[in-house]
């Protein structure tokens, strides 16, 4: 996976982006002396690539509390950018390469194995032009960017330099958003463009930044809320600063945009939704399989494991209804869920009310199962307005790794009566505890780990991870409810719905109403998350896949253990051993578990 680009920050719900030329690539070094020591040869390059990685992307950099680079925003599409990076990529991994590695240690050959897979495959993946398509409804830097001046997000406003720092980062952006436009025309001219459903859903949110005044911008709120020992000479000028960077910056640039996407661009985008309209479109999409899943599954494979999975669960889901006593079929139970307004809240404070409530009575129960615990703390926030018709129902950014910047569950109460209180327990499982927060935020407090695993990832393990934790539901002592075990059940199935649509979009030329109806047939959705779940599907090809394939393997890799050790088991110690040394490739977790039985047979 390339960690140098949007399509990696994406993964950990970040884009980075920048106007300043990239560093200069410096040739590789002479070759090592035979005698150097391996390991230090490896932390050395390692620690030199996450460097240069920052800074080359300073939104990267700020993400992780690195404020070094807080004044700029990488222009990440630019043709300089990108063949900076592939220089930086080809560099290091011949680097590497030099490096003997079976002198290593095993958790060195761990970090080892995860950087050249890193590297070969963000070369790989240079071949398919992602930056022709910057933007989409769902990942969308100009979303991105009104969170990050926000000063809810990860560029903080807390001291003069902060905001200084935010106004040099503008112009950067402006550089940015108008490579952007080169960019999307050069996919004109190619026949690399989006979906124009996709681009009618981009439109809306672009142009909410196209307001009269600075004060009524999505910018303006650090000037609302500027720190109070500030002083008045600071205050005025920053005050007038943000104003004209506002309004003779911003706003004429997300007018720029959306004046193209409006004018232009919307006449060029395509009628079809999957990637295998595109030239190379189905090599690309096996290329992303390959990547987000970690495994060497196709499409096919992987369209027919879901087939199986949404069966399966539709038969325990019969059980929940003989539990309630529901006489019907399993549609008519479907449409009671949806309906019946027991099941549902009447203000969306109600719904962020809800989860927040969950959080000490969650905690202390998993302490049943875990015996390794972050120290950051988290908190829950409602989706902002701007982007919420389009965001899933929930999400997770990470906080940072001194805890300064808690981490935060987003919950999407767009709609309120689409979000079935039901839904909830798995919800806060998958995206809080012992989900989501857990895993990267332990991720994230591990010293020991180098840059790039410490602050990387892999989807279909961070994902995998978030869909087994809401399988925990009743080992940790929550879904007593049978309507809650109905919504977890009703989770692991969207999941599994996706491996069938993400598939049947991309692979098997499925329309957009296609997978609509497979997914009214085959649970209770309603219409705005259907749509938007259809809809994310289409803007970001395979990544849906990683959440079922991730939980199959880990519970695959438990349930193994479980039988190979018997009564020697230790749930909280299989736990330490998944969590303790971060995100890793399917294939790599599962030998690291196998050697970890081993040792105790």
């Amino acid at each position: 996976m390339k960690f140098m680009t949007a399509a990696a920050l994406a993964a950990t719900l970040l884009i980075a982006a920048c106007g300043k030329e990239p560093p200069a690539v410096e040739p590789a070094p002479e070759p090592r002396a035979a005698a150097a020591d391996p390991a230090e040869m490896l932390n050395t390059l390692f620690d030199e690539f996450f460097e240069r990685g920052l800074e080359m992307n300073p939104v990267r950099a700020s993400s992780i509390g690195d404020y070094r680079f807080n004044d700029r925003y990488a222009n990440s599409l630019s043709p300089e950018y990108r063949e900076a990076s592939r220089q930086m990529d080809k560099e290091f991994l011949a680097r590497l390469l030099e490096i003997d590695r079976e002198q290593l240690s095993r958790q060195d050959k761990l970090s080892y194995d995860m950087f050249r897979l890193n590297r070969e495959q963000s070369l790989e993946g240079e071949r398919f032009p992602g930056h022709l398509q910057p933007i989409n409804q769902f990942y969308s830097p100009f979303n991105f960017f009104v969170q990050l001046g926000s000063g809810t997000s990860v560029h903080p406003f807390e001291t003069v330099k902060h905001y200084d720092d935010w106004l040099s980062r503008v112009d950067d952006f402006v550089v940015y958003a108008d490579q952007a436009i080169t960019n999307m025309k050069e996919g004109m001219q190619e026949g690399v463009v989006q979906p124009r459903i996709l681009m009618a859903k981009s439109l809306p949110q672009i142009q909410s930044q196209v307001v009269d005044s600075a004060e009524e911008s999505g910018f303006w709120a650090p000037v609302e809320n500027m720190p109070d020992d500030f002083s008045d000479a600071d205050r005025e000028r920053l005050t007038a600063a943000f104003r004209d960077a506002i309004e003779n910056k911003i706003i004429p640039v997300y007018q720029r945009v959306a004046n193209f996407v409006g004018d232009e661009y919307m006449g060029a985008a395509r009628e079809t939704v999957g990637l295998y309209a595109l030239p190379d479109g189905p090599e690309w999409y096996a290329f992303n399989v390959r990547r987000i899943t970690t495994t060497d599954l196709t499409p096919e494979e992987i369209h027919q494991i879901g087939l199986d999975e949404v069966a399966r669960i539709h038969e325990e889901m019969h059980g929940v209804m003989e539990e309630v006593g529901f006489e019907g079929d399993l549609k008519e139970f479907f449409d009671f869920m949806n309906n019946d307004d027991q099941f549902y809240f009447d203000e969306p404070e109600q719904l962020i009310q809800g989860y927040r409530d969950m959080s000490d009575h969650v905690s202390e129960l998993a302490k049943e199962l875990f015996n390794v615990f972050p120290k950051a703390d988290f908190e829950v926030r409602r989706v902002e307005p701007f982007r919420e018709a389009s965001a899933s129902g929930g999400s997770y950014r990470t906080g940072t790794p001194d805890g300064s910047r808690p981490g935060v569950f987003y919950a999407n109460a767009y709609d309120i009566k689409a979000r079935p209180i039901w839904g909830m327990e798995s919800l806060f499982l998958h995206e809080a505890i012992p989900g989501h927060h857990f895993q990267r935020s332990l991720q994230v407090e591990n010293e020991d780990l180098p840059g790039f695993r410490r602050f990387g990832g892999y989807t279909a393990y961070t994902e995998g991870w978030g869909l087994y934790a809401e399988s925990l539901g009743k080992e940790i002592g929550i879904y007593t409810d049978p309507y809650q075990y109905f919504g977890a059940l009703n989770a692991e199935l969207w999941r599994s719905i996706r491996l069938v649509v993400d598939t049947g979009l991309h692979a098997k030329e499925w329309t957009r109403q296609d997978v609509l109806d497979y997914m009214y047939a085959n649970s209770p959705v309603k219409e705005a998350r259907a749509v938007s779940e259809a809809e994310r599907f289409m803007a970001i090809p395979g990544q849906a896949l990683a959440y079922k394939i991730g939980q199959l393997k880990i519970r695959e890799i438990r349930n193994n253990a479980e039988e190979r050790l018997g009564d020697k088991f230790d749930v909280k110690e299989f736990h330490t051993q998944i969590l303790m040394d971060g995100p890793m490739p399917l294939s790599m977790l599962e030998a690291k578990i196998d050697d970890w039985v081993t040792a105790q047979l």
